[in-house]
């Protein structure tokens, strides 16, 4: 079974996102994400935060409450929620917007899924964003746009197939832009890394 989880950010196409669910996923939500269900067409299983976003009052199904005054955010005790299951995919909506503190730190609650081994990912309307592991297989088409960033530390021993610019065993340095906007040639493509930390973009547009 599949984990999405639904954060307060921003969905805009609602549409788009709508058609990236599937029947059977266990539907969790962060706090105020709770205003997507209704344009989604969906209810959650399961509602998760403080509740300074919303009204308890519209949500009839299980709460677990949070205090308003925390050290951790909504959208990482819903990552921790999850990795106490039984999820082996997990999909994250509704976690990038205009609160840029939020969404820089909700693309590094992937590293936790990472390290426990755990395939998950951020989608939005324009992007697909994958923390790296030891090998990422990346699907999509011919032309997609596909980005490494490395985060913190340099990513070693990068070797790319199916990208128009291939590496070879190859050093991407933090602070630097080799690794955007390369371009896949086929349907997949095949990042593996020896070490480091980084980001994987998948651009819609």
């Amino acid at each position: 079974m599949r984990a999405v989880i639904i954060g307060n950010g921003e969905i805009k196409d609602y549409k788009y996102i709508s058609g990236k669910l599937r029947k059977g996923d266990y539907l969790i939500c962060a706090d105020g994400g709770y205003r997507h269900f209704a344009p989604l067409g969906i209810n959650p299983d399961v509602l998760i935060g403080d509740m300074d976003s919303i009204e308890k009052n519209d949500f009839d199904g299980d709460i677990i409450n949070l205090p308003v005054r925390k050290d951790f955010t909504d959208s990482e005790v819903c990552v921790k929620y999850v990795l106490l299951k039984d999820f082996e995919e997990i999909l994250m909506l509704g976690f990038t917007g205009t609160r840029q503190d939020h969404t820089v730190t909700n693309l590094m609650l992937l590293k936790q899924f990472a390290e426990a081994g755990k395939k998950a990912h951020i989608l939005d309307e324009h992007n697909d964003i994958y923390f790296t592991t030891a090998e990422n297989v990346i699907y999509g088409k011919k032309g997609d746009i596909v980005s490494i960033v490395p985060i913190g530390c340099n990513l070693d021993g990068v070797t790319t197939t199916g990208l128009d610019y291939p590496l070879d065993n190859e050093t991407l340095f933090f602070g630097e832009s080799r690794g955007v906007s390369n371009v896949m040639t086929s349907n997949k493509c095949v990042i593996t890394v020896q070490s480091g930390f980084g980001l994987i973009i998948k651009a819609r547009d």
